[in-house]
């Protein structure tokens, strides 16, 4: 049954939705910027039938109780550790991901550096980080649509500009996205503290931290691709094909960034595909 749950994490306490049933494979559902767990909903309650126990976390920085000061606490190596700590703390040592956006490139960290928790990943929207990284260093159109992440890095700046007139900026980027989530958005952006959090994964790691440190992937790994989308050109997603080495399916869409909420008919059974085709047996989760 859907519902919520806090897990604490150290001195960090985060706010997840779940659904399914414990004992099942375990599935964490990794949100990106600026969204939250709630972007997850439909499709944990369509997956934990599967036989999966899903778990979506308010990842650090959107949870009230997990926003620690400082932009150092929001490196990528700190990310990715909440998740394998989350895992361990449901008495799980291996599990799939499904992630978005920011998600996705803590996603691609934990398949690289932490392949043997990993059954599988399904990433949306993000290719592989040294693909990716290559492409802004040297691809105009992607320097040209990775332009607005200059204003995110400025302390202060980004925080008046992203809450002038009740986050007009933000509810553009959100049209797709229903009342409830919505809803959910704004109150949690309206916290102070999460929008500076939230920028802090910006500030953290571009340019300062091991983002882009990332080889060959053998985990199987599904990534869905939207050729309209406004942040990731066609450049980076091209160069990332080369480090997949395992299980590897790509997925072009006629679509933007936001694919959860305007292509779902499309990307549950690509998701539904690769995990049955990943799932393992109780005994060995």
């Amino acid at each position: 049954m859907p519902g919520t749950k806090e897990i604490t994490l150290g001195s960090l306490q985060f706010d997840c939705r779940i659904d399914g049933n414990e004992s099942d494979e375990l599935l964490i559902l990794l949100h990106g910027f600026p969204e939250t767990s709630i972007m997850w909903r439909t499709l944990m309650a369509d997956l934990a039938p599967m036989g999966f126990y899903c778990v979506a976390p308010n990842m650090r920085g959107y949870s009230k109780n997990a926003c620690p000061r400082g932009k150092k606490q929001y490196s990528v190596e700190k990310l990715s550790q909440d998740v394998l700590d989350l895992a361990n703390s449901l008495g799980k040592t291996r599990f799939h991901i499904i992630a978005h956006d920011w998600g996705a490139v803590i996603g691609w960290y934990l398949a690289y550096h932490h392949s043997s928790n990993i059954l599988s990943y399904s990433a949306l929207s993000v290719p592989h980080l040294k693909g990716f990284f290559e492409a802004l260093q040297t691809d105009a159109d992607q320097q040209e649509r990775s332009k607005y992440i200059k204003m995110l890095v400025i302390p202060f700046v980004a925080e008046y500009t992203i809450r002038k007139n009740d986050f007009k900026l933000f509810r553009k980027l959100w049209k797709h996205s229903s009342e409830e989530e919505l809803e959910d958005y704004l109150a949690t952006f309206r916290e102070k503290k999460v929008l500076t959090a939230a920028l802090n994964y910006y500030r953290a790691n571009f340019g300062k931290s091991r983002t882009e440190d990332i080889g060959d992937i053998e985990v199987p790994t599904l990534f869905i691709w939207g050729n309209k989308d406004m942040a990731i050109g066609a450049k980076g997603v091209t160069l990332g094909h080369q480090y997949m080495k395992g299980p590897y399916t790509f997925l072009e869409l006629e679509a933007g960034h936001w694919l959860i909420q305007t292509d779902y008919d499309k990307i549950k059974p690509a998701i539904v595909k690769h995990l049955s085709a990943h799932k393992t047996a109780p005994e060995n989760n």
